[in-house]
């Protein structure tokens, strides 16, 4: 992928890997950590975890409603458990138990789901999560996360044991360009302004943050100044950053790797219409699974590349 070279973006390691060496390290500091993978520990990353800490690591099988059932009973008896797999395997076999085990009994249960989006390329629509966001942010309780980057992850998944409650973070298969220093501060419901301006708000999370910023730096040219927002916290939504930006731009286009229903522009668009309405731009996927293929070519044929995004903000500014 391109995404963020043109404007001098570096790439890092993936957010899933990011995550595994965080849990990791973060298995040196708390013997009552425990991890649980659906047998795609290697893909998950948490298989670092594994070999370092066998006895407090359980691979369960590809059983994901089980994986969820024991993650609870673990929760419920006071250990710090997260449990991994794929996304989509994660809470679109599992809802069901996530929803009454965890969601409802608000358990201090954390759920890591990998290969988030369309970007895994060629593993095909049956492992890419595009509902995910939309799941996980549905259910009472449940704190939902979206890093961008390596550092990002790092700090996402420090910050998430220290929240109590459940929570749900969504990590990316492959290598993402570095928006952030290392040693980020990841605040659970603050959302972080990574560039000012005042024609118009670009709100993005994951890997369409660097493409925000990548679209903004093309609008530039262009004379239009936009301001962007990294939503890593998709829930709970910092709505005073999107009613500020509304105030202050008159107008905001939000980018996801993700289905438009039910996900970051839907939430947006409801504290946008509630409090300060303004002309709206979404990019997502819409109502359509992918195809299997190229990551890079993937996002240019289903409309989440800067290009895109900047297009989109284009029309929404004709509105204004």
């Amino acid at each position: 992928m391109d995404i963020g070279k043109s404007i001098g973006l570096r790439y890092g390691l993936a957010t899933r890997e990011a995550f595994g060496e965080a849990l990791r390290d973060l298995g040196r500091e708390n013997a009552n950590l425990v991890v649980l993978d659906g047998d795609v520990g290697n893909s998950t990353r948490s298989g670092l975890f594994a070999k370092e800490f066998p006895e407090r690591f359980f691979n369960c099988g590809i059983a994901e409603s089980n994986i969820v059932g024991i993650a609870a009973g673990l929760g419920a008896a006071g250990k710090d458990v997260v449990a991994c797999s794929f996304a989509c395997f994660l809470l679109c076999n599992a809802f069901e138990q996530i929803r009454m085990s965890i969601a409802f009994p608000r358990l201090n249960v954390k759920l890591a789901g990998s290969h988030g989006g369309i970007s895994v390329g060629e593993d095909g629509p049956s492992q890419m999560a595009i509902e995910d966001i939309a799941l996980a942010a549905s259910l009472p309780g449940f704190a939902v996360l979206v890093p961008a980057d390596e550092p990002s992850a790092r700090a996402a998944t420090r910050a998430m044991f220290k929240y109590s409650g459940p929570v749900y973070l969504r990590l990316g298969r492959g290598n993402a360009p570095v928006v952030y220093e290392d040693g980020v501060d990841f605040e659970i419901g603050k959302a972080v302004q990574l560039r000012d301006g005042g024609d118009i708000t670009i709100i993005a999370c994951g890997l369409m943050v660097a493409a925000a910023l990548e679209a903004a730096h093309g609008l530039e040219k262009k004379g239009i100044r936009a301001r962007v927002i990294d939503a890593w916290t998709v829930k709970p939504l910092d709505e005073d950053s999107i009613i500020r930006a509304a105030e202050e731009t008159g107008a905001i286009v939000t980018a996801e790797e993700h289905l438009l229903d039910g996900g970051l522009g839907s939430a947006v668009a409801r504290v946008v219409a509630q409090a300060h309405p303004v002309p709206m731009g979404f990019v997502g996927m819409r109502n359509q699974y992918a195809e299997s293929g190229a990551p890079a070519a993937l996002l240019k044929k289903y409309g989440l590349m800067p290009d895109d995004i900047a297009r989109t903000a284009e029309q929404v500014l004709r509105r204004k």
